[in-house]
């Protein structure tokens, strides 16, 4: 007879509840009777969607993370927020400029920056977080970008910032105007929107959507893989 897991006591906004040992958060959430319609998202780390803020039974300092990832523990106390209300500019990014002035001017907040790395120890992806913010008071955009590139927008570096600031949209305007005035042209991508807007895929694109389940997924697994691709599943 298989052993049956250890239970442990969480509580999730208040209420008792008991869950197997080694559950995340979002299936220790799902264990207890929830249905998780929001705040669940890709359940991998990657979207950002399942920040989750709790502390234990007898420790009130708070602490935050994904649901999706992080490991319930013994007395855990539990709350989930379905986003945080950071500041966030308003922009249209066909009228900026690659300027790094800009990035100060639409979060002049960022100054009162004073490298205390709580943003850093706070992220789940483990960027270095104060370091692409020392670089966008620099006004050096390819370079908050670079650092930033595996942000999942999840905010918990800015639930954590003692000063207000909000790294993640910063880093999301860096990007932005990086992919739009920065980055390399890229040719193929050029090629591919010429043969869309061409038509040159219609008639593929309807066939697929008229075929059944069982024919889309022999077509899934008889697909062309790019080399990389098929070198990363073997």
């Amino acid at each position: 007879m298989a052993e049956q897991a250890r239970l442990i006591d969480i509580y999730i906004m208040g209420r008792h509840c008991q869950v197997p040992e080694g559950l995340t958060i979002l299936t220790a959430l799902e264990y207890s009777g929830y249905r998780m319609l929001r705040g669940c998202g890709c359940r991998a780390g990657f979207c950002g969607a399942c920040a989750t803020i709790y502390n234990f039974k007898n420790d009130p300092q708070l602490r935050y993370d994904l649901a999706c990832q992080k490991a319930g523990e013994p007395d855990m106390c539990l709350v989930q927020i379905p986003f945080f209300p950071a500041v966030k500019a308003v922009y249209d990014i066909e009228k900026l400029e690659a300027d790094g002035e800009k990035i100060k001017a639409l979060y002049p907040d960022i100054v009162k920056c004073f490298g205390c790395n709580t943003c850093t120890k706070t992220c789940p992806q483990e960027l270095e977080v104060m370091w692409f913010m020392t670089d966008a008071l620099r006004g050096d955009i390819r370079a908050v970008a670079d650092k930033s590139f595996d942000c999942v927008m999840c905010g918990l570096c800015a639930a954590r910032c003692p000063q207000g600031l909000v790294p993640y949209n910063v880093a999301l305007l860096c990007r932005r105007l990086y992919g739009r005035y920065l980055a390399p042209v890229s040719e193929h991508l050029d090629n591919r929107i010429s043969e869309l807007d061409s038509g040159e895929f219609d008639a593929e694109i309807e066939e697929l959507k008229k075929a059944g389940e069982k024919e889309l997924r022999r077509r899934y697994a008889e697909r062309d893989m790019e080399p990389a691709l098929e070198q990363q599943w073997e």
